[in-house]
């Protein structure tokens, strides 16, 4: 229960803090409507969890952001389409990914976000992240997946015992509320949720947000940044 009260108690507060930039954005188009290429918003936002997941580097001229939940299935169906994007856009590109567990509605959520953290306090966030992507239909599946994930910090070596404890730990507890604080105050609702360059982006309401909605994305954040 610990884990989850972070969660439980921001949630509310948060709720008014998102509905408020929400309102605010709208009314301000005109000033969000040409962001910086390298500032992800143009109002300001909680930063998130610090120093930030990313691949790429720092100075380049566009960033893709995005809030997931391991265990959502659209989520990791974009896991290989994102991967893809990363290979195709090298340094041309930063990915940024920020944790969102939904527990309401997936309840290994949490504990996945945690197993990422903990093995990102040795270094290893990315490989970890691939796993609970490549194997969500497996683990999802489990009683209690903390032994899987165990195990999945033993195969990309990493410390177990130091990886045990730090999968209840309160760091870990902190990145995730910190990147929750973030996307509430965005107005992140579900997972995947991406945004380019501080735009996010919107799919229809049939295929939603997809890997062809990036690429054009990046590519007229690119061209832009470009001028």
């Amino acid at each position: 229960m610990k884990r989850y009260l972070p969660f439980l108690i921001i949630g509310a507060v948060l709720a008014g803090v998102a509905i408020i930039v929400i309102v605010l954005t709208r009314t301000s188009n005109s000033t969000t409507s040409q962001p910086n290429s390298n500032a992800y918003f143009t109002y300001t936002a909680p930063p998130g969890a610090l120093p930030a997941h990313a691949i790429g580097p720092e100075s380049a001229a566009v960033t893709l952001e995005e809030f997931g939940d391991y265990q959502c299935p659209p989520c990791g169906i974009m896991f290989p389409e994102v991967k893809k994007i990363e290979a195709e856009y090298g340094d041309k590109i930063r990915f940024i990914f920020r944790q969102n567990p939904l527990p309401q509605i997936h309840k290994f959520a949490i504990t996945a976000a945690h197993a990422a953290e903990a093995a990102g306090m040795q270094g290893r966030f990315w490989a970890m992240h691939d796993k609970l992507y490549e194997n969500q239909k497996v683990w999802e599946k489990a009683d209690d997946p903390r032994a899987t994930f165990i195990e999945y910090a033993r195969s990309i070596g990493i410390d177990v015992d130091r990886f045990t404890k730090d999968l209840s730990s309160e760091e870990a507890d902190n990145r995730l509320v910190e990147d929750h604080k973030r996307a509430a105050a965005l107005g992140v609702t579900g997972t995947p949720t991406f945004f380019v360059n501080g735009r996010e982006l919107k799919g229809n309401a049939t295929t939603g947000v997809t890997a062809d909605v990036i690429r054009s994305a990046l590519n007229s954040a690119l061209q832009s940044a470009q001028k």
